[in-house]
């Protein structure tokens, strides 16, 4: 097939650049990108009991975490719930900002020339079960395996732990299964992924339900391996160049303060802040710029979806309201 590739990826570009409604709906998008760590460092202080309230912090700061200790319990309900509630939000915003970019991105393409922010949410509401429901029939297999690859490294690390000289040899016998697995896994993955892709745009352009949506994938996914691997292969290149360079002010100012409170031994805390207060100023940049790519790469996914099935009558996109 003769795919036009700067075609596609310019015109991504040009539809992102002159609706920038889209950049709300990836910065939408990006909530389900990326995750938080959170480690806590337990450690109890002779005398204080449960988690320990730090000796050398102001009155303030002890008494707070007195209050905490007392109220332990409480406390611990409340940080799960309103981590129920973030993870529950953070699901639908990422979920209504991917449906928006693909029904914006087909409607300007289609002749749109304005997209309103309220409108393109309530249009893509009715698609967020549909979008959802693919998203866990994907996904919770591949969880499946992962966590069981998981559990499996642990429980054969406990058995060499117990002292058994054979556990040495049969890890060593193992490392190569290991190492297969992980290849086969990742090619595995990536088409998964690409049939998702393919699905999702059946789903929001084509008013398709999930299990339909998927077999369309999986057709335009096979009928056009060559050009959906070499877009994912330029889209991977560019996400890859455009992370980096948002990067780039990150390590310029942390880099020279660690360097600058490990020259202090350690004693001077004020690089590490003025650093730490930089990168806050630095974050709603950060995520705006990680909007604009993912509108970009996203559009780029539709457009190339829209050439490749050649909906010649983008009806979809003037859209007819879903009732799903």
């Amino acid at each position: 097939m003769n795919f036009n590739f700067g075609e596609v990826l310019t015109r991504a570009w040009q539809i992102v650049w002159k609706n920038r409604v889209l950049w709300i709906f990836g910065i939408l998008a990006s909530c389900g990108r990326g995750g938080s760590n959170f480690n806590s460092n337990v450690r109890g202080n002779g005398g204080n009991g449960g988690f320990g309230t730090p000796p050398d912090l102001p009155p303030q700061f002890q008494d707070l975490f007195r209050t905490i200790e007392q109220n332990l319990t409480a406390f611990i309900v409340v940080i799960i719930a309103l981590a129920c509630i973030i993870w529950i939000l953070t699901i639908f915003l990422s979920t209504v900002g991917k449906i928006g970019l693909i029904r914006g991105t087909a409607q300007a393409d289609g002749g749109s020339e304005s997209l309103m922010f309220g409108q393109l949410f309530s249009e893509s509401t009715p698609y967020f079960w549909r979008i959802l429901g693919l998203s866990l029939l994907v996904g919770l297999p591949i969880l499946v395996v992962i966590l069981a690859f998981a559990v499996g490294l642990v429980l054969f690390a406990a058995a060499t732990s117990s002292g058994n000289d054979i556990s040495g040899a049969g890890f060593l016998a193992l490392i190569p299964i290991l190492v297969g697995c992980v290849c086969l896994l990742i090619p595995v993955m990536f088409v998964i992924g690409m049939i998702a892709r393919q699905a999702e745009n059946a789903i929001v352009l084509e008013e398709m339900s999930v299990m339909p949506a998927i077999s369309r994938g999986w057709d335009v996914f096979r009928n056009n391996l060559g050009p959906i691997i070499i877009m994912a292969i330029i889209l991977a290149v560019i996400g890859l160049v455009v992370g980096f360079i948002i990067a780039i002010p990150v390590f310029i100012v942390a880099v020279p303060a660690f360097i600058a409170f490990m020259a202090g031994e350690a004693q001077n805390w004020s690089p590490l802040a003025l650093a730490g207060v930089c990168i806050c100023l630095y974050i709603p940049i950060s995520l705006l710029l990680n909007g604009i790519a993912i509108a970009f790469t996203e559009s780029a996914w539709t457009l190339t979806y829209m050439r490749l099935t050649k909906p010649q009558s983008i009806e979809p996109v003037v859209l007819p309201e879903a009732n799903e």
